[in-house]
């Protein structure tokens, strides 16, 4: 590099100079990294350090590059994308310009017209450029009308060039294959669009008329006196007007009869009757569509008609004095139709506007003819009998095969196995019965009560199960809404009447404590102090009894020991049961001991092995203990 230490003269050959003295011509380093990336960085002295004068920046244009930042950090800003293309034929779809215009037609061979005007529509579709011309129907017209020209691309000159929407307006002539269409005006939706393309549309036009339809619409000349009644007027005016009528057909009082429905049609073109069925879905009928057939429907026969077979009769105006006409077909009225008696109950908006413009008759509302469902007999049952429960015994007459009552199956998997047990007296003016003890078992998981009678000796009474599981009625409840005894209505002096007999509750186990605390909102708090205050009352005696049995003869003590050492050595003999049965019978008087030697006298017969120590320890027993205990 060539440096011009010499300011103000030009850098041009002849006034630069070189250093001889220099010996450094070294590059300073521009290459570097940073974080792990390649930096370049702007070099700022010359070959050999020389200082750079023109890499060195000004204020200006310092403060140019500041404010061209992001520029220089992300480069040039990229251009946003072009728009999407779309095609016409997705851009225009489904659009189309509707011109409405005429065309004029010569009628050579014709003394009552010269020429006809035939309106037509013209359409231009926007996706293809394609055109069709449409002429409206018109009835009876005897002209072949419809689509005249199919859609397609029409030339509009010689050197083949097609009509575009552009060459379209209102108030201009075009021609298509030979006929010319003049157009008179458009839609809203073509006026907007050509709006909006910037082109100016003509007036509309009135559209012109056909002078010979306007020829028709004139009332005709009469020239002879028209009769009373004309068929072909009836024809041509009441052409496509039909009365309909809703009307029912009876016939529950017949054997396996009911009320269906059908639908009248008078067609009053020819005075014509049809009847129709009113089939419903799934009501297992055949799908016939028609009851009768369009005819006419004789109103009176004559004389001699009546008495001919009506199957092979062909009626005719002879065999007829008079017909059914509208006037006939009433709303609210009975109509009899092929031996069949129909009440017509409801008509069609045209129906009502023909009656009111034809007889007057402007009030035909609809008749209701459903029938009221008569209110629900109230099942009643049969007195209760006194077999099992009374919910058992309803359901013989809810249903042919009676099923179980409902259960509450949460209620009984709760208080599954849960049972309260009370011991109860039975109040009765018979001596014998004072002393009589049973046992009150309440199920709590179907509230079922079981009563028990402990069997006691030479009582006369045949103790065992008094009264199976099953559910008591409370005295003054009725038949019809049975009140069954609760958990709540056992407690210590409580009276249950059970089916005439008067129980009092003496006592409880100590579960029916616990099971009355735990559940204290179904009791009274009598009833809960009544069992508590009782149970106190026992286990005060107890506490002294257990004091009392610790303070025992010692003599009693050496008897228990010696009953407890037979009972184990013939806790496991075979013979166990012949043995009680064996002392039961020496034993006559039931007192529960016998002597010794008919002790050893019954063991040595059943080959029973005693123990000698056993006896030589008590040596002065005479009697021994009940047998029964021992084994």
């Amino acid at each position: 590099m060539v440096s011009n230490p010499v300011h103000g003269l030009p850098f041009l050959p002849g006034t630069s100079f070189k250093d001889s003295t220099k010996t450094a011509f070294h590059r300073s380093q521009t290459l570097g990294y940073r974080n792990g990336y390649a930096i370049v960085r702007r070099p700022t002295v010359g070959i050999g350090g020389d200082r750079l004068q023109f890499n060195q920046l000004s204020q200006a244009e310092l403060d140019e590059l500041a404010s061209k930042a992001p520029v220089l950090t992300y480069g040039q800003p990229k251009q946003a994308p072009p728009a999407d293309f779309i095609p016409a034929h997705v851009a225009f779809d489904k659009k189309v310009l509707k011109f409405d215009a005429y065309f004029q037609e010569d009628v050579p061979m014709s003394t009552e017209e010269q020429y006809r005007i035939r309106q037509v529509n013209i359409y231009y579709y926007l996706e293809d450029d394609s055109m069709s011309v449409i002429e409206p129907v018109v009835e009876n017209s005897g002209i072949p009308q419809g689509k005249l020209i199919k859609r397609q691309r029409l030339a509009k000159n010689d050197r083949g060039d097609h009509y575009h929407w552009k060459d379209l307006n209102r108030g201009i002539n075009i021609t298509i294959y030979g006929k010319t269409f003049r157009v008179v005006d458009c839609d809203q939706f073509t006026q907007v669009f050509l709006e909006s393309q910037g082109i100016e549309l003509n007036p509309p036009e009135k559209m012109a008329l056909d002078p010979y339809t306007e020829l028709r619409k004139q009332p005709l000349r009469k020239y002879v006196t028209p009769s009373d009644f004309d068929q072909l007027k009836q024809f041509l005016t009441f052409d496509k007007q039909v009365l309909r009528f809703y009307a029912i057909w009876d016939d529950t009082d017949s054997m396996y009869g009911e009320c269906r429905t059908y639908i009248i049609h008078y067609y009053l073109m020819d005075d014509t009757v049809e009847i129709r069925e009113v089939h419903e879905r799934n009501d297992g009928r055949d799908p016939f569509p028609l009851l009768m057939n369009r005819q006419r429907m004789p109103k009176v026969l004559v004389e001699n008609a009546k008495n001919f077979p009506q199957c092979v009769l062909e009626i005719s105006d002879q065999e007829v004095l008079e017909w059914y006409t509208a006037k006939d077909f009433i709303v609210g009225k009975s109509l009899t139709v092929l031996g069949r008696t129909f009440f017509i109950y409801d008509c069609d908006p045209f129906t009502r506007r023909y009656y009111k413009e034809k007889f007057g008759i402007t009030d035909l509302p609809r008749i209701d003819v459903n029938k009221q469902e008569p209110p629900p007999v109230k099942q009643e049952l049969p007195p209760y009998n006194g077999f099992g429960l009374v919910e058992d015994s309803a359901q013989n007459c809810f249903a042919l095969i009676p099923k179980a009552p409902k259960k509450d199956v949460i209620k009984m998997l709760v208080n599954d196995n849960k049972v309260l047990r009370y011991l109860a007296a039975l109040e009765s003016p018979i001596p014998e019965d004072k002393d009589r003890r049973f046992v009150f078992s309440y199920f709590l998981a179907t509230d079922m009560i079981s009563i028990f009678e402990p069997p006691v000796r030479n009582s006369g009474i045949i103790g065992g199960k008094y009264l199976g599981r099953t559910k008591v009625v409370k005295p003054y409840s009725t038949v019809d809404n049975p009140i069954y005894y609760g958990p709540s209505d056992f407690f210590i002096g409580a009276v249950i009447e059970v089916f005439g007999h008067r129980f009092i509750i003496l006592d409880t186990d100590e579960y029916v404590l616990k099971y009355m605390e735990s559940n204290a909102a179904q009791y009274s708090p009598e009833a809960l102090a009544s069992v508590q205050k009782h149970v106190r009352k026992l286990e005060a005696p107890a506490s002294e009894s257990e004091s009392k049995q610790t303070e025992k003869d010692p003599g009693v003590q050496e008897l228990e020991a010696l009953i407890d050492t037979i009972q184990k050595q013939l806790k496991d003999h075979s013979c166990k049961d012949n043995i009680r049965e064996a002392f039961q019978i020496y034993d006559k008087e039931a007192s529960g001991y016998v002597d010794r030697d008919m002790f050893f006298k019954i063991c040595e017969s059943l080959n029973v092995p005693v123990d000698d120590s056993l006896v030589k320890e008590r040596q002065s027993l005479t009697l021994l203990p009940d047998w029964n205990a021992a084994v």
